[in-house]
């Protein structure tokens, strides 16, 4: 035991996911005397800020894990993923939720924008290795590229959400602005500050006075500073943080490709990671017993259709023609794991403006990060096993 409950708090793995949240569950459940659960729905800003900085974190070190980006045969399949299957997701979630919940229009698109993107912090199983590790499978790298960009375009989406609902569904007043500001102009500034911060930070880290410093302070000062730097840039820009550290960690990574520095990085910002996820997922499992009474037979539907059938679908759908086999596309559409990125959205949206179905989302996304993290913390191990071989050859 004394070994066991360490490797559980410190692990960011599905399996450990769906743990740590039965913890905070059973913890708020049975143990008399526990101090009243952090309710989502009276202090959304308290989800927003804690989900937030885990995922900035997460981010900025997936980009540094990807070794090889140069090739676009690799990198179509994310490609397809980001501009098809993601609004794909949105419509077919934001459907189910209209039509069989009786959602508002409002409510349904912002819980398809939420439920979109899949988690790049619950997914350590299902994606690439540290900086260095090399053998990057395709199918791995499909799932890391698509979780370090899609949390960020799925903003947009959000927006979208949060315009209907504060200036109802006809377009005429909100959609040119929407367009050009929330699709266009954010996720630019983002890409574009992103990768100069990234630029700067590895061509000041590999200078003398760069290796001097680190050897003064150690590599995860300057890591959780150039994270947050870039992340604070780009929001004072009023483009896309999401967008921006994960582009600032890629593009750092390739100034000096085969650094060692590099992976002691990652390692530490791994570390910050994993500490804040767990105390997250505790929180989030507490809440739990208050918020499922909000829950029926149809908010299931909902959250399965998600996890075993929209998202699978739209995935497989989207890479046709790539060159990633047939099975490859169901498995790359089946591990889209749902976490931390959705909490920090509906926490980020009911901040920003009520919603008369605030209860049901919150619950919703509750549900489908719990239900993702049993599916496919169950079910990871067999990626190996699965994923075609002939591709590592295909896409070289």
């Amino acid at each position: 035991m004394a070994y066991w409950v360490p490797r559980l708090l410190i692990n960011r793995s599905p399996p450990n996911a769906a743990l740590l949240m039965i913890m905070g569950c059973l913890a708020y459940a049975v143990i008399p005397g526990m101090p009243a659960a952090a309710d989502p729905t009276a202090a959304p800003h308290l989800w927003e800020l804690t989900s937030e900085l885990v995922v900035i974190i997460v981010l900025f070190a997936t980009g540094l894990r990807i070794d090889n980006i140069r090739s676009y045969r690799l990198w179509r399949p994310t490609v397809r993923l980001l501009l098809v299957a993601m609004p794909l997701t949105i419509a077919a979630v934001a459907t189910v939720a209209w039509g069989l919940a009786g959602m508002t229009v409002a409510g349904a698109l912002l819980l398809g924008a939420v439920l979109a993107p899949t988690d790049p912090v619950l997914a350590g199983d299902v994606q690439v290795g540290p900086p260095l590790e090399g053998n990057e499978h395709p199918v791995r790298f499909t799932l890391t590229a698509e979780a370090g960009l899609n949390d960020g375009l799925a903003f947009p989406f959000v927006h979208l959400g949060i315009l209907v609902a504060a200036l109802g569904g006809d377009p005429s007043g909100w959609l040119s602005d929407w367009v050009l500001r929330d699709l266009l102009y954010r996720i630019s500034v983002g890409v574009a500050l992103g990768a100069g911060v990234g630029w700067l930070l590895g061509r000041s880290l590999f200078s003398p006075w760069g290796a001097r410093a680190i050897e003064k302070s150690g590599p995860g000062v300057i890591a959780l500073a150039a994270v947050l730097f870039c992340y604070g840039l780009v929001e004072m820009a009023e483009g896309y943080g999401f967008i921006g550290v994960f582009m600032a960690g890629l593009v750092c990574r390739r100034v000096q490709e085969r650094h060692q520095f590099h992976r002691q990085l990652h390692l530490f910002s791994e570390a910050i990671e994993h500490a804040l996820t767990a105390i997250l997922l505790v929180l989030v499992g507490s809440t739990l017993p208050a918020l499922w009474p909000a829950l029926d037979w149809r908010h299931s539907v909902i959250g399965f259709s998600l996890l075993l059938l929209i998202r699978p679908v739209a995935g497989w759908l989207s890479m046709v023609g790539t060159d990633l086999t047939s099975r490859d596309r169901w498995i790359v559409g089946f591990f889209g794991v749902r976490g931390i990125g959705s909490i920090y959205y509906i926490a980020y949206a009911a901040g920003h403006m009520e919603f008369i179905n605030e209860n049901q989302l919150w619950a919703l996304v509750a549900y489908a990060v719990f239900a993702s993290a049993v599916i496919h913390g169950m079910t990871s191990f067999l990626l190996d096993r699965l994923v075609s071989r002939r591709s590592d050859r295909s896409v070289r």
